[in-house]
């Protein structure tokens, strides 16, 4: 073994992101004090960002099965059963810290991450989502974020070929110091060519293809799993650097190879790179590993071994062949320019042994590594002493609105639900020909060459969540799963990413575990099961003025199936004389709605709650009006509530519509109220609908008529072109100012 360069002293390891305690118990795993290299590679692998050891405890807790359900969290995304001998292989990632420090970069390479962990797995892409979170408008950093991530995504996503179909852009001083750019990307395999990590066969070789190695991204995982300090811009160098082309490459490089029977196992390089991906292959597969550090490509001169261990730099794969295939898998990847490298063997040691020189660098356990990793079940607070805690305001009386034409304008002009058309307009979406919805409940592909398709949708309301984090987990699932049964697609599964604030802190545990169990119960419910994810913590910023947190936000990425697409639903398809109803009951229920907020100026009461069994009976109601083709179009209420959802279908349609609603004492309650488990339907055949509510036993209101160039009520009527050019106003204005 080489000697040490420097001595490890307690500010070496302090610098590396571990605590004395974690130190402590590396020198009892190793019996010995590690060597720069290998205290690098434990302190990746011990980081929040790649040991999950503030969460996997609680993580276990979610519902993960189902007859469809063919891989589960564990391996770089989820598997699920679509029929026909196909299957659909999708997660959700999150690149925060590197997009707010850079947020070009730090966008385009969360995209080209989360499109390597689809087709790892032998997935072609197909399609790609996103939920993004930014601080307040004034802020005189965020028109900058926005520009950058928007730009970083649509230029990473474009040019690699994959469209991005659907997602969410919100705004919030929480958001003002600590962005959220969480990425989803959705690919179609064959079931029985799906590619899995575990590193088996003694002796079988390993080899390192796609780009070269660089010092970019060093130390990104550590970065991830920390607060930001106010020093954001000297964090550049652990931000790294993508290439949507040269991903393009490795996608159709990687795609021919799995065609034949070389591979044995397939592993991105994402956070922590060539240490993550060995340790996790070697780990899955209870092997040992040995790498040469000579044989890695490396772009830059004089790179040591814990630079190349420790780089995340992208567009790389590691691979485990059959013995005697390496030269038939050099041809491939040298037809598509890409490096490809034999750098070592599976081992049966069950450890990691890296040489270099002449000499071993590091020679580890893998289980202290990985397995064993540190554990932690951090403390929470009652739910009495949350409420205290986060302060969040009685409803109090609720307001009346004497004009709810003028609030619909000035609630359609916000920020919270303005158009983002100028968002939408940079990402292709139509790129591979199979897109079929965009700018809907859900974004729909085509699964090429079949009747069926893909519907995904990515949702969350985070003041839901902090107000009451375990409905608001309950309503982020149940979100998607209106979306895509609004569409008339049967969900199947779930990714997530789950975004928080610092675990260490009791709050901030006590939002993440009631986040878990709600959206745990509503997967229960609704049959609708966690296949993937990812948890991103530490999501503060000491830049802000004293730690603050964002808003909890577990994002939910819900996938389902279409089995004929030509029965699809969107929400502008209605026409001039179809009756409008409201399914599903209304109370008028305005705690934490964004017109409360609107009139108070404050988030106040407690969220809409969701009856899961309510929302299952509507979803499938909805399901299978849109599958008799009874309904001309369909929309689910949400932020705004009813009035604000008909706004939307009109703009969508370019009909108005005329309300009538019965005699109640305040309208504007029922019009803006964000009751959970509803949708607006259109049709021209209101036996059919009023008979299937009737027969499922779900409430169901008429409401109006489309038609016109206005949308007018008892009291009210402002024309859709008002709305529209208020509708469009917020991110035009802004961008252009």
């Amino acid at each position: 073994m080489s000697e040490n360069p420097s001595p490890i002293t307690p500010e070496v390891v302090e610098t590396h992101g571990l605590s004395p305690e974690e130190y402590s118990t590396l020198l009892e795993a190793l019996g010995r004090e590690p060597n720069l290299v290998e205290l690098g590679i434990f302190s990746v692998m011990w980081s929040e960002h790649c040991s999950y050891k503030s969460s996997r405890l609680h993580l276990k807790k979610l519902p993960t099965e189902a007859p469809w359900v063919i891989c589960g969290p564990g391996e770089n995304a989820g598997v699920i059963d679509i029929g026909d001998g196909q299957a659909a292989i999708f997660k959700m990632e999150s690149h925060n810290h590197p997009s707010y420090i850079e947020p070009y970069q730090g966008a385009a390479t969360g995209v080209g991450g989360i499109l390597r962990d689809v087709f790892t797995m032998g997935a072609r892409p197909v399609a790609n989502a996103n939920a993004l979170r930014f601080g307040r408008p004034e802020h005189p950093k965020m028109k900058h974020l926005v520009q950058g991530v928007v730009a970083g995504i649509g230029g990473y996503g474009n040019c690699v070929g994959v469209p991005t179909v659907c997602g969410e852009t919100n705004f919030h001083p929480a958001y003002d110091g600590n962005i959220l750019v969480n990425a989803m990307t959705v690919g179609v395999a064959d079931q029985d060519k799906i590619f899995y990590s575990a590193a088996t066969g003694i002796g079988n070789p390993i080899v390192y293809v796609g780009s070269k190695t660089g010092r970019d991204g060093i130390h990104g995982a550590t970065m991830a799993s920390t607060d930001f300090e106010e020093d954001s811009d000297a964090k550049r160098p652990t931000v790294q650097v993508g290439d949507p082309f040269t991903e393009k490459l490795l996608i159709e490089a990687c795609l021919e190879l799995m065609a034949t029977d070389a591979i044995v196992a397939i592993q991105d390089m994402g956070a922590a790179g060539l240490t993550s991906s060995s340790v996790e292959m070697a780990t899955n597969g209870k092997t040992g590993i040995r790498l040469d550090m000579d044989m890695v490509p490396c772009r830059e001169d004089g790179m040591t071994p814990y630079e190349m261990m420790l780089s995340e730099s992208q567009e790389r794969m590691l691979m485990v062949l059959q013995p005697g295939k390496e030269a038939m898998a050099a041809e491939i990847f040298e037809k598509w320019e890409l490096d490809f490298a034999v750098i070592g063997e599976v081992t049966d040691t069950q450890r990691m042994v890296l040489e270099f020189g002449g000499e071993v660098v590091c020679d580890i356990p893998l289980g202290p590594l990985a397995d064993s990793a540190p554990l932690y079940d951090r403390p929470t607070i009652s739910k009495e002493q949350y409420k205290a805690w986060a302060k969040v305001k009685p409803l109090g009386d609720v307001p009346e609105s004497s004009d709810i034409g003028a609030d619909l304008l000035t609630l359609m002009a916000s920020p919270a639900l303005a158009s983002r058309a100028w968002i939408a307009q940079q990402y292709d979406s139509q790129v591979g020909a199979d897109t079929l919805q965009t700018g809907g409940d859900a974004g729909v592909v085509r699964v090429h060459g079949t009747q069926k398709a893909l519907a995904l949708s990515t949702d969350c309301t985070p003041r839901y969540c902090y107000a009451d984090p375990y409905e608001g987990g309950k309503q982020a699932v149940a979100e998607a799963y209106r979306n895509l049964c609004a569409v008339g697609a049967r969900p199947l599964a779930v990714t997530n990413c789950l975004n928080f604030g610092n675990p260490q802190r009791p709050e901030i545990m006590t939002q993440f575990i009631g986040c878990l169990e709600g959206m745990g119960e509503a997967c229960i419910a609704l049959d609708f099961p966690i296949v993937s994810g990812n948890v991103s913590l530490y999501n503060e910023s000491k830049a802000t003025g004293g730690g603050s947190a964002i808003l909890p936000t577990p994002a939910i990425g819900g996938v389902g199936i279409i089995d004929d697409y030509t029965a699809m639903a969107t929400p502008g398809a209605a026409k001039d004389g179809d009756q409008i109803f409201l399914i599903g009951f209304t109370s008028g229920h305005i705690g934490q709605s964004l017109w409360h907020k609107m009139k108070s100026g404050e988030e106040a009461g407690a969220p809409p709650p969701v009856d899961l069994e309510v929302e299952r009976r509507h979803g499938e109601l909805v399901q299978g009006l849109v599958k008799r083709r009874d309904v001309s179009s369909v929309h689910d209420c949400s932020d705004g509530g009813a009035l604000v959802a008909i706004t939307e279908m009109s703009l969508a349609s370019g009909l108005g519509a005329q309300l009538t609603l019965p005699d109640v004492p305040n309208p504007a309650a029922i019009y803006f109220g964000e009751d959970q488990g509803r949708y607006i339907v259109t049709t021209d055949n209101a036996k059919a609908v009023l008979d299937a509510c009737k027969d499922a036993g779900v409430f169901v209101a008429a409401i109006g008529t489309v038609g016109g160039g206005a949308l007018s009520g008892e009291g009210f009527a402002v024309s859709l072109d008002d709305l529209r050019e208020a509708h469009a106003s917020f991110l035009r204005d802004w961008m252009e100012a």
